[in-house]
């Protein structure tokens, strides 16, 4: 296994007081409960504010983010410490391209943790789209197999989708809580049919849905930090929410061989062989040996009886 980097997390220090109190205050209590290692994937569409994310995130320009380059190009794992607490995050590219699925920037990803965390967790997963998306398809739902079937259905259980670009004006006169909610059910929608969760599934474990703004022209309290239109300081909340998640009592989901090079197809067609073997014996060596039989019955038959 390839050893991280892990740097002082000095952005935090470049939060406005208030919100780096309360960041500081979250992992303390994280720290508490006896974490003190918390490993976030970000996953989602190229251009959904992925790398952005991660920059509000740590305070520091980590990822590097360009308009004529709309993804990260190969995954990147960004550490930071503070204190015994260390946080790993690790920024991944688009999975679609050319309108399509691709599997290969997913073994890309797995190929990425099998080499810098093999034999440890992912303690939460960061789905993100954008809020100002005004509808989901039938790619959505792909997207969302894609991950189940690379990372299992347990991922969905240390999931938080994330919706960015949050600083908008709602069309067709809906109030803010309105739109949100609506973008936020159709998206969870996707999730539930894409990952094939069952009722109890959803029932036992909410999939939180967290809001961002990671542009300048964010709004501020007079705290001076960044605020959803709801009022809410967005960074607070989605590092509680976070913590949250990672307390919830469900495991995270360990970087191991099987995760990394996924289900073998060859191994799938051992089940089926019992059945097929019981099939030709049944319905083909069995009517075969039957003819036999008759046909040797009939020839030792002495012609005059």
């Amino acid at each position: 296994m390839a050893a991280q980097l892990v740097r002082e997390w000095v952005g935090i220090e470049q939060f406005p007081a208030a919100t780096r109190d309360s960041v500081v205050e979250l992992l303390a209590d994280l720290f508490k409960q006896n974490v003190d290692t918390l490993t976030v994937l970000v996953l989602g569409k190229g251009g959904v504010g992925k790398s952005s994310t991660i920059n509000s995130i740590i305070g520091e320009r980590v990822v590097t983010v360009s308009a004529f380059q709309s993804e990260t190009p190969r995954p990147v794992m960004v550490s930071r410490s503070r204190g015994d607490f260390t946080l790993n995050i690790i920024d991944t590219p688009g999975l679609v391209e050319a309108g399509y699925v691709s599997n290969q920037v997913l073994d890309t990803i797995k190929s990425f943790l099998g080499r810098f965390l093999m034999t440890k967790t992912i303690d939460v997963l960061l789905y993100v789209d954008r809020l100002d998306a005004y509808r989901v398809d039938n790619l959505d739902k792909q997207i969302v197999k894609a991950i189940t079937e690379s990372f299992g259905k347990e991922i969905w259980h240390k999931a938080i989708v994330v919706l960015t670009h949050a600083q908008l004006s709602p069309p067709d006169g809906l109030s803010y809580e309105e739109f949100f909610a609506k973008r936020s059910e159709s998206l969870m929608k996707c999730v539930r049919q894409g990952a094939r969760l069952s009722k109890k599934d959803v029932q036992n474990n909410v999939i939180p849905v967290a809001l961002v703004e990671n542009s300048g022209r964010c709004n501020k309290n007079e705290h001076d930090e960044k605020i959803l239109p709801i009022g809410t300081p967005w960074i607070p909340n989605l590092i509680q929410t976070v913590s949250e998640i990672v307390l919830n009592g469900q495991k995270g989901i360990v970087v191991d061989q099987r995760l990394i090079e996924g289900s073998n197809a060859n191994d799938r067609g051992k089940l089926f062989i019992p059945l097929i073997l019981a099939f030709e014996y049944l319905f083909v060596i069995k009517p075969i040996q039957r003819g036999i039989k008759n046909d040797a019955a009939r020839e030792a038959k002495p012609l005059w009886a």
